[in-house]
């Protein structure tokens, strides 16, 4: 090169100006962790259900060819979801979601049973509002509550269970997998003790329909509660396993729909679309729950290597692979939770049926977590909208937040070479 004279740029080749652009993008892009509350409603879900808000709207009860063939929908659909639980078409029914499913069997169990001398209730303290609400319903209405010791796992102590559930026990109430922490509670060995001793056994198992094996024909479970926004249908439709003989109350009154479980006009495309919902879910499980479990690893074992003291709870037990629980000493959840948004990555402290406040995890409470990590709890749940590339991005922007949060200086960058 001539001396003095000025070395001229490189410019970049329009393939690497497209590949930077599309970096670049891919790093404003919003990021949903969020699956556990929600999840977006999916295409072949939307189109199952079409036709029953259009020309196929007839009333299921009705005589004529309009509602026979609402009846024939509604009924293949109770198939359908019966073959993913292993259960019998008579034992499925469908209700409006996870809360109303719980409820049903919480309170429908206890009231039939009350008047037999049984008037007691177990369950546990991390379970979902929605089961703790009806139980202390039933406590309201006479029942004696019973709440189980939990290991600092946040597993169900199954000794302490036993010793709870006697003869006087109407129903108990476990959660299959913790909406919170992902723990994967021993549901086949609780509902066998309280079979041996007469006592109904139900399982919230929203958040593990689609992540485990579920059969009705093999755990001797008398109640299962899913919900269809979990795993790709609407918001509002859902369905309750009770096993055939099992009598319970119903909540409403006023018809004989669904066997006088659950009276009132079937809602025929909820119905489809669960139906199809849960039959996807079945189908991509194993493929999925490998996919998200490695995407939940690296993203635990990316932000530990940064955060060496950050707490990922109930890492040392068995979690479905979509939920990582992590606190961060020094931090808050609201604080990280809004930070995080600005980012534009979505994320929440725990449950989403908490009105929008941020409070200590109730799960974590009761699993003898410290106050300070339990309020520094934040819950990254994965599914569909989980790629790599979100995953990346996490795991580089959530330990600058935790130093910002913690007021200290950013992480040094490693010197150029040769500087």
């Amino acid at each position: 090169m001539r001396a003095g004279r000025v070395p001229r740029l490189r410019r970049d080749t329009h393939a690497e100006k497209k590949s930077s652009l599309r970096y670049i993008l891919a790093m404003l892009e919003p990021i949903y962790l969020d699956h556990a509350a929600t999840t977006p409603v999916r295409p072949e879900v939307r189109e199952a259900m079409e036709p029953f808000f259009g020309p196929r709207f007839g009333n299921p009860s009705s005589m004529h060819r309009w509602g026979r063939e609402a009846r024939v929908a509604l009924d293949e659909a109770r198939e359908r979801v019966a073959a993913c639980l292993g259960a019998r078409t008579d034992e499925v029914c469908f209700t409006s979601g996870g809360t109303e499913s719980d409820n049903l069997a919480v309170l429908g169990a206890w009231r039939s049973r009350r008047v037999a001398g049984r008037n007691a209730v177990v369950s546990t303290p991390i379970e979902h509002k929605a089961v703790l609400g009806a139980v202390h319903q039933a406590g309201r209405e006479g029942a004696e509550e019973r709440l189980c010791a939990m290991t600092s796992d946040c597993v169900v102590d199954i000794d302490a269970f036993g010793q709870l559930v006697g003869e006087d026990v109407t129903i108990a109430s476990v959660m299959w997998v913790n909406n919170e922490v992902g723990t994967i509670q021993p549901i086949g060995e609780l509902a066998a003790t309280a079979n041996e001793r007469g006592v109904l056994f139900h399982t919230d198992a929203v958040q593990a329909f689609g992540k485990l094996t579920i059969d009705a024909a093999a755990v001797p479970f008398d109640f299962l509660t899913i919900s269809g926004h979990k795993i790709g249908a609407p918001k509002g439709c859902g369905a309750i396993f009770v096993r055939r003989g099992t009598v319970i109350e119903p909540l409403f009154h006023g018809g004989t729909q669904d066997r006088g479980r659950r009276p009132g006009t079937e809602n025929v495309a909820m119905a489809v679309g669960l139906a199809r919902a849960a039959e996807l879910a079945l189908a991509e499980r194993t493929e999925e729950c490998h996919r998200l479990t490695s995407l939940r690893e690296r993203l635990e074992r990316e932000i530990l290597e940064q955060v060496p003291e950050a707490v990922i709870h109930g890492r040392a037990v068995r979690r479905a692979p979509h939920i990582s629980s992590i606190s961060v000493p020094g931090t808050e959840s609201e604080s990280m939770l809004m930070a995080l948004d600005l980012q534009g990555i979505a994320c929440s402290a725990g449950s989403a049926c908490q009105s929008g406040s941020v409070t200590p995890s109730h799960v974590l409470t009761a699993c003898g977590v410290r106050p300070d990590i339990a309020n520094a709890a934040i819950r990254m749940s994965l599914g569909s909208l989980t790629t790599d590339a979100a995953i990346d991005r996490v795991a580089q922007v959530f330990p600058a937040l935790v130093r910002k949060a913690r007021g200290q200086p950013p992480a040094s960058r490693p010197e150029p070479v040769g500087a």
